[in-house]
């Protein structure tokens, strides 16, 4: 199975740990930003970010490709089947990708990408979104974060990856998280870590396991 796309995207990033959950390799190839030529365009017309491909079957977007990965391996359970607890999941997947990333897109560009594309960074664009939006989030995900430290069932599921790997490259630039955010020992935050850990190239035990390694002592 080939993952098309780039590692430091928090919809790539999610995909890797979720696979990596499921004890499955991507063969993970460069996609986007010009690359991945043909096979790429083939497996995302639109230069949707990440493609995917499995035999003669493509398909892009995180969720999409989620979706494909856990109907042919259904363990272990990451996306919970009790309907509540189903439907929290998906909620945090949709906060993740549409509103975490929104706010801090502005930020982990400016400060991150832009000077390694050569293009004009708006510090200022990313100054108010750390100053005006960013606590709002993490107030937030203080406030519903039961004690357990994850965010459904009391147990590791896509909720948990979905909003740490935007957070991954909020954290890279911004020292919101550690001045005046979540404790750094919430379990999300310590899903963050791991999974970033996993996204570096770091072996070993599974995205879940370091997660449940450093949660709430």
């Amino acid at each position: 199975m080939i993952l098309y796309g780039a590692r430091p995207s928090p919809f790539v990033r999610k995909v890797l740990v979720f696979a990596a959950e499921k004890g499955l390799e991507l063969d993970l190839r460069p996609g986007g930003f010009g690359q991945g030529g043909d096979a790429f365009a083939r497996a995302s017309p639109f230069g949707k970010m990440p493609a995917f491909e499995d035999g003669d079957f493509r398909i892009s977007d995180s969720t999409a490709i989620i979706t494909y990965l856990d109907t042919l391996h259904p363990e272990p359970n990451l996306i919970p089947t009790e309907a509540k607890a189903r439907a929290r999941t998906i909620w945090y997947e949709e906060f993740a990708d549409t509103i975490v990333q929104a706010t801090g897109m502005p930020i982990f560009f400016n400060r991150m990408v832009a000077p390694l594309l050569g293009v004009v960074q708006d510090l200022a664009a990313a100054d108010a979104a750390e100053v005006k939006t960013l606590p709002g989030l993490y107030d937030y995900l203080e406030n519903i974060l039961p004690q357990s430290g994850f965010l459904v069932e009391d147990r590791f599921t896509l909720a948990d990856i979905a909003v740490a790997c935007p957070l991954i490259n909020i954290c890279y630039c911004s020292a919101v998280l550690k001045e005046g955010g979540l404790a750094p020992d919430q379990g999300l935050v310590a899903a963050d870590a791991g999974a970033a850990e996993l996204c570096r190239g770091a072996g070993g035990r599974s995205q879940g396991d370091r997660a449940h390694g450093r949660r709430m002592n």
